[in-house]
């Protein structure tokens, strides 16, 4: 138990867009996520330390789909140190050299943001906090189930706020049902 308290103290955060102009509102439509507006090509960074556990290299979505995996196009998943997983998608590109497993730092440079999958022509990145449950394949769950809002506003001030407790919350009474 000690360990992991000081696991989570030492845990650092970083607001996942590195751009002065980057934008985000307290909702989503459907589901706990949020959007976060910025220009194409702003840095996409790893919100924590922690291990990339899905990527997608390859927009396999078309318009006119019915919602499923393929909405987020490019994207990247990390499952932070802090036991929780972190999801940005409609990415540009993924930066070379990240690949399932690879570990990251707070901060690190993950991709640019784009609007690839059906992100309706709009540059923005898709972030959603989750449990890793199936860790991967588990797209419901993994597009997001905890409101970032609070999380953003505190990271984006320097905050180092968890989303731990929500997320514990969410998978306890949801037990990775989306």
């Amino acid at each position: 138990m000690k360990a992991a308290i000081e696991a989570s103290a030492a845990t650092k955060y970083a607001f996942p867009v590195s751009a002065k102009n980057a934008s985000w509102h307290n909702t989503h439509s459907g589901y706990p996520a949020t959007d976060i507006f910025a220009a194409c090509g702003s840095k996409f960074v790893a919100t924590t330390g922690g291990v990339v556990l899905e990527i997608s290299l390859k927009d396999k979505y078309k318009k006119g789909m019915k919602d499923g995996p393929y909405n987020g196009g490019l994207f990247v998943s990390i499952l932070g140190d802090d036991g929780v997983r972190y999801y940005g998608s409609h990415l540009q590109s993924v930066t070379s050299g990240i690949k399932k497993g690879v570990r990251v730092k707070a901060g690190q440079l993950l991709g640019k943001v784009g609007h690839t999958g059906n992100a309706s022509g709009v540059c923005h990145l898709h972030y959603g906090i989750s449990p890793p449950c199936a860790k991967v394949g588990d797209w419901k769950v993994r597009r997001g189930v905890v409101w970032p809002y609070t999380f953003l506003a505190s990271w984006r001030k320097g905050g180092q706020k968890s989303p731990g407790s929500a997320m514990r919350y969410w998978r306890n009474n949801h037990h990775c049902k989306a």
